[in-house]
């Protein structure tokens, strides 16, 4: 992952732990901070909660979870303490690279010309977190034709060629939160 994210053209370190990440924080006061929940010496969670307690400017640099926890009690705990996104493995890099991409440089105020459906930003937002439209269906109780209907729809609105350029848009104009 450190790899990939060097090759979009970003500075990454790492850290080998929980307690090692937090040092890292609080030393290089990044602009962005990409977590796994199951750390060794501390947890992802615990380290959200210490880097939010230290207070601005460090608290308020954007904190993504990346990690193979892809239930739902997990995702809702992350987001609770102020997650701002939360991926599961095995890593989408090209959404990844979105998110990266969203929190460093797409903090854009909403285009009130611009409305999805809350249908399309529900659909939209679980194509962000990397699911199939087949998997959408059974999550939101729909059948895969109204999924990839909701997807097209939401395209032309954003006037977009792909999903994966909706989802980016749609998340810069603070429509979605993935």
């Amino acid at each position: 992952m450190s790899e990939a994210l060097a090759e979009l053209g970003h500075d990454v370190e790492v850290a080998n732990d929980g307690e090692e990440g937090y040092a890292a924080v609080m030393r290089l006061k990044p602009d962005l901070v990409i977590s796994d929940i199951r750390m060794p010496r501390m947890t992802g969670f615990e380290l959200l909660e210490k880097v939010a307690a230290a207070g601005p400017p460090v608290g308020d640099v954007p904190f993504v979870f990346l990690t193979a926890l892809a239930d739902r009690d997990n995702e809702l705990a992350g987001r609770k303490l102020g997650a701002d996104d939360y991926l599961t493995k095995p890593v989408d890099f090209e959404m990844l690279g979105v998110i990266v991409e969203s929190r460093l440089h797409g903090r854009h105020t909403p285009d009130p010309s611009i409305r999805l459906t809350p249908r399309e930003k529900e659909v939209l937002t679980w194509v962000g977190r990397g699911k199939t439209s087949s998997e959408i269906g059974i999550i939101l109780g729909l059948r895969e034709r109204t999924v990839n209907f909701h997807c097209d729809q939401a395209m032309r609105r954003l006037d977009v060629m792909n999903r994966t350029q909706a989802v980016a848009k749609a998340m810069n104009l603070r429509l979605i939160n993935v």
